[in-house]
């Protein structure tokens, strides 16, 4: 096990923020994973880092930080309906969908350009353009840290939710995820009405529909709206759509008639970037630190920040937001 001490981590997460490891190594297999665990002392702290895309660091990490770099893609069975793929948890997001739509796997292309890995992607069950992970999700398997025994989740026992599952809950920080497996389609159900899907395909003259399609417009929709991570430092979404009941929901509508919004059963989500937007945050920076010009979800890294600058300001809109609107936005990046 080869383990490097007080590491910077700014190549390893998204916001390029600079803070160490007190101890960090790299794990590719099951076995290397296991012999890391033996190698280390019971009571040291484990962070397990995919892509770094979803992590504000606001200081140094105080333990052993271990990158997963696992890999490996295979089908595991098909049906009449459905490939099943098995993929490492190490292998990046984004190359797991273009892999699954150049072999015509259908039911991620939705999921195009998003950040981090396969293993982080049941955690925050994440989701773009009507699709989330739960959608397609067979079931994952897992080490316990602790107890160091091997784990199945399947669809059921993750109790997946808007960004949110079992594995950000009663599981958070237990667990390092080996492998997913996921339930294609063999026969594409195209998913355009969300977001700007269809006007892009519009635009780029495509006459039928397809998932390499679907894809290209997703990749050309984010890329126009979100700042490229190599470039500018950022976590992509800071902040979840707030979910509010009929009650707070008609008190905002009532003064905001124009606002965006979206039944989700009984309840109603409201865009957060319309709410940050209104409060007069959009394109905002304070020092160091910004609002993106053209998606105020995202925060960003002018440079030299640090994760309590970043930190500081999420809270500034926050209680703006509520101040404003009586909603408290919650963050969906991880804050360490």
């Amino acid at each position: 096990m080869s383990i490097v001490n007080n590491l910077s981590l700014k190549p390893y997460n998204s916001f390029n923020i600079d803070h160490k490891a007190q101890h960090f190594t790299v794990c590719n297999s099951i076995d290397n994973l296991k012999y890391i665990l033996s190698e280390t002392p019971p009571s040291t702290p484990i962070l397990v880092l995919g892509g770094g895309s979803n992590i504000l660091f606001t200081k140094d990490f105080t333990g052993l930080v271990i990158k997963n770099e696992i890999a490996g893609i295979e089908i595991i069975r098909e049906d009449e309906q459905y490939y099943y793929i098995k993929a490492g948890s190490g292998v990046q997001w984004h190359d797991f969908v273009l892999y699954c739509i150049k072999n015509n796997y259908a039911g991620i292309e939705n999921l195009s350009l998003i950040p981090g890995t396969v293993g982080a992607s049941p955690i925050q069950n994440i989701g773009a353009y009507g699709v989330e992970i739960k959608d397609v999700f067979e079931e994952l398997t897992a080490l316990n840290l602790e107890t160091k025994e091997l784990l199945t989740f399947r669809h059921e026992e993750c109790r997946f939710g808007y960004r949110d599952s079992i594995f950000k809950q009663e599981w958070k920080n237990k667990l390092f995820i080996l492998d997913v497996t996921f339930r294609l389609n063999k026969v594409p159900v195209y998913r355009t009405s969300y977001g700007d899907i269809e006007s892009y395909l519009k635009q780029m003259n495509v006459k039928e529909y397809s998932i390499k399609a679907i894809s290209d417009a997703v990749i050309a929709i984010r890329s126009a709206k979100l700042p490229d991570p190599e470039v500018t430092g950022n976590a992509g979404s800071f902040f979840k759509n707030p979910v509010v009941d009929e009650t707070i929901f008609n008190k905002v509508y009532l003064t905001n008639n124009t606002m965006p919004f979206y039944r989700q059963g009984v309840n109603y989500k409201i865009p957060a970037a319309w709410l940050i937007e209104q409060c007069g945050w959009k394109g905002k920076t304070i020092g160091n630190v910004g609002c993106h010009a053209k998606q105020p979800l995202v925060l960003i890294n002018l440079g030299n920040a640090n994760g309590k600058d970043v930190l500081a300001l999420s809270q500034e809109i926050i209680d703006s937001v509520n101040a404003s609107f009586g909603i408290v936005l919650e963050r969906e990046v991880n804050v360490l």
